[in-house]
């Protein structure tokens, strides 16, 4: 595919795309699976998918209010998912770091939350490093930022979006100001190390006058990171079929983060991939080295998925709200020894090995290690990777072929579809949204 024909598909934070994933004929042991793996620096990632509510730009695996009992249950599942999984780990399986995503972890309350803790500390250990928790304004609460303060997280990231109600429901998320800043102020009550806001760009009736608002309101908080995320219209969300024009939309979102690097990198922020950013001056938060395109990744509940060397894994996926109910009720229903064994995934030869190493470090701000991808893989990055003398050719790429110029990381979605291989795509075309 040419570049100027790679499409905007979105943030490409793993390869390949869990829409690649196909049910495995026949479904592999964990204890198999993980047998020949290194598990001395592993990360991982717990999955609530519980929310308050469904952001109309949201295609992440959550159901909105649940009932109470079945959040109870969740929890219960969770736990005897956890046994099965560390049964299947060795015994001397060790974690880097921990993250808990979702849906919004916090809509758990506080109790739910020491549950949740006591089942990661009994299959993570009790200090595994460093361990993120996502968060909501709704959530945010004292109670709650107590349990995750107690227990040793040291990175709550929240999504505000924007700071300008008129602007979170434009883009389906319906917030008041009041609550976001009274969120804020509890998370830095709370005293955790790290504080993440992620904002939205490119929402319709944003202005350069607008997302200026929405920056220098975040930085009043200082965080120590800030994510920034353009807006993405994909199927089955709240948000589908009301796109803008793409040509305009594309050139409204690249001059929104243009103005944003200039602003962040002028208020002390270093950029670290076209999304991240974090203060200069921010603590680092020490833990065991882990490093994303070397080392497995172990998940937790239905929406997570599981990173072997030549096996990603998952539950089903499914983003509308009736799919999402079947595949958490499929999940609360199964026995204990079906934990054990991974069903829906994607094999990965050497070539998908190679492309995955390539992408997780060339979209980021320091771009590929040449050595250690030749020591990992005993070739080179830049003879495996021809292609990449186009983005060469484009000034996109510095003529060493290792890391992305300000315009190439400015270009990071469309470059990463565009190194996408054409079995994933072909197996990313073939999956029907539900």
């Amino acid at each position: 595919m040419s570049l100027d024909d790679s499409p905007y598909q979105g943030y490409l934070y793993a390869y390949p795309h869990k829409s690649a994933y196909r049910r495995l004929q026949p479904r592999l042991r964990l204890e198999e699976v993980w047998a020949a793996e290194r598990q001395d620096a592993l990360f991982g990632y717990v999955h609530i998918p519980f929310c308050e509510m469904r952001c109309g730009f949201c295609n992440l695996f959550t159901r909105a209010n649940p009932h109470a009992d079945q959040v109870t249950a969740y929890l219960a599942q969770l736990r005897s998912q956890a046994a099965a999984v560390r049964d299947s780990l060795s015994p001397g399986a060790a974690f880097s770091r921990v993250a808990v995503g979702g849906g919004t972890p916090t809509y758990l309350d506080a109790a739910e939350l020491e549950s949740l803790f006591d089942i990661m500390a009994a299959t993570f250990g009790e200090a595994p490093g460093p361990m993120s928790v996502e968060t909501s304004p709704a959530t945010a609460t004292p109670d709650r930022l107590a349990v995750l303060a107690d227990r040793g997280t040291t990175r709550v990231s929240i999504g505000v979006q924007s700071f300008l109600d008129a602007e979170a429901r434009a883009a389906g998320r319906p917030q008041r100001l009041g609550e976001v800043l009274a969120a804020l102020e509890a998370i830095r009550a709370a005293r955790v190390p790290v504080l993440n806001i992620d904002l939205i760009y490119g929402i319709a009736g944003q202005t350069a006058r607008t997302w200026q608002h929405s920056l220098d309101q975040a930085l009043r908080w200082r965080p120590e990171e800030l994510y920034l995320y353009p807006l993405y219209v994909r199927p089955l969300t709240g948000l589908a079929g009301r796109e803008h024009g793409r040509a305009d939309w594309d050139r409204q979102r690249q001059a929104l983060y243009r103005q944003a690097v200039d602003v962040l990198t002028g208020a002390g922020y270093d950029q670290h991939s076209m999304r991240q950013f974090r203060r200069r001056d921010a603590p680092a938060v020490d833990g065991p080295d882990y490093c994303c395109q070397d080392d497995g990744m172990v998940g937790l509940g239905c929406g997570s998925r599981s990173y072997a060397t030549t096996l990603h894994y998952s539950f089903d996926y499914a983003v509308s709200v009736t799919e999402v109910r079947a595949v958490i009720t499929d999940y609360l229903a199964r026995l204990p020894d079906d934990f054990r064994y991974a069903e829906i995934g994607f094999h990965l030869d050497g070539l998908e090995q190679r492309r995955r190493w390539l992408l997780k470090s060339l979209l980021r701000a320091d771009g590929v290690d040449a050595g250690a991808y030749q020591h990992r893989f005993g070739t080179t990055h830049d003879a495996d990777f021809p292609q990449l003398g186009e983005l060469v050719a484009r000034g996109w790429l510095d003529p060493g072929r290792r890391v992305l110029t300000a315009d190439g990381l400015a270009r990071s979605d469309s470059i990463g579809s565009w190194l996408v291989s054409g079995r994933v795509r072909e197996a990313m075309e073939g999956y029907i949204p539900r």
